[in-house]
């Protein structure tokens, strides 16, 4: 299949918002590269398979994008992204498309107001992070992660919803709490979730830097972790940049999906797209070569591509990869494809 991505447009107001929050990140410095904990990435599950649109255009200034695709032709399209602060108070941003996934329009943020037991679990929070929408029997659960750069003080949380058409008298984002949190000294951190759900059971990933990728069993239908639930270590570069794990279930294998390298440095990030799979949802995963993602395996599934330096933040629903890639001009697009499958691996466009 051929990639085909066109520059941010900066024809209305919302889409030059979108260029001034991708120069505010920018602008923040890369804290994959100077201080370790900032991520974007998430999965979730397949009812169907979802056409991939192709060229997108409209506003794609979608950081870490967490993906929700139709497969019924004419039904809205939904990406949730990492807030910015000037929209919204920082909140989880929502963008919709009614033609497929092909064009995107900014539509709103999740809250206008943080709610208030963020703000004194994380001091200094802006911006949300790295949302996970996920479906289950009608009801939306959309995971998010609250942080400041470079600190291991975080914290997961949890909305839910009953709808994703703001038009619908029900709608209305119901805050559920804390998921899950990290704190100095943890071997983890507590961002970038992503929820998969594997024999009647639904395990979350997340983290980044410091020793890698965790997994947690999850109560369900609450959406919170399961009592008595233990982290197991799935993936980890010895201190060097993982972030942004995405599960997804194809054949007998689960796959790890996990962002590589620098995040959020525009021109100057080296995001990429890495892989490994199990017979067993929590691992353990080996990639291509048999090397163990805790031991620093994984296999490429995109980095830099035509104009584009980097990419990362990827999250996958109805056999579709969303991610967002930095230009090298230091904006970021959001870009959406079909995952192809090659003797059981994972492979976009070829690479």
């Amino acid at each position: 299949m051929r990639r085909k991505r066109i520059p941010l447009l900066a024809a209305s107001v919302l889409a030059a918002a979108s260029v001034l929050a991708a120069a505010a990140l920018v602008a923040a410095g890369s804290p994959a590269i100077a201080d370790p904990g900032r991520g974007g990435g998430h999965g979730h599950g397949r009812d169907c398979d979802a056409e991939a649109p192709g060229a997108l255009g409209g506003d794609l200034g979608a950081h870490d994008p967490g993906l929700y695709a139709s497969c019924e032709e004419g039904e809205p399209w939904y990406v949730f992204a990492t807030g910015w602060g000037p929209l919204g108070q920082g909140n989880i941003t929502i963008r919709t498309s009614l033609d497929d996934g092909a064009t995107w329009t900014y539509t709103d943020t999740v809250w206008d107001v943080k709610p208030a037991w963020l703000t004194e679990a994380v001091p200094g929070v802006d911006n949300l992070w790295a949302p996970e929408i996920i479906e289950d029997d009608g009801d939306f659960y959309l995971y998010y992660s609250a942080s400041t750069f470079g600190r291991q003080r975080s914290v997961i949380g949890l909305a839910t919803n009953t709808t994703l058409d703001p038009a619908d008298p029900d709608y209305e984002w119901v805050d559920k709490g804390l998921v899950w949190e990290s704190n100095p000294g943890d071997p983890y951190n507590a961002i970038d979730p992503t929820v998969l759900e594997a024999g009647g059971k639904r395990y979350m990933a997340y983290g980044s830097w410091w020793s890698g990728i965790y997994m947690l069993e999850l109560s369900w239908p609450s959406g919170k972790v399961k009592r008595g639930a233990a982290p197991v270590h799935v993936a980890g570069r010895n201190g060097a940049g993982i972030e942004a794990p995405s599960l997804v279930k194809h054949g007998r294998y689960y796959y790890l999906f996990t962002s590589w390298d620098g995040c959020c440095a525009g021109a100057d990030s080296t995001y990429n797209i890495r892989v490994g799979r199990s017979t067993s949802p929590t691992g353990p995963f080996t990639d291509r070569d048999g090397v163990a993602l805790t031991e620093g395996g994984g296999t490429l599934v995109l980095g830099a591509h035509g104009d584009y330096v980097a990419t990362g933040g990827q999250s996958i629903h109805n056999g579709l990869m969303a991610y967002h890639s930095y230009h090298e001009d230091g904006h970021f697009d959001l870009g959406i494809e079909a995952i192809e499958w090659r003797r059981g691996w994972p492979v976009l466009d070829g690479v």
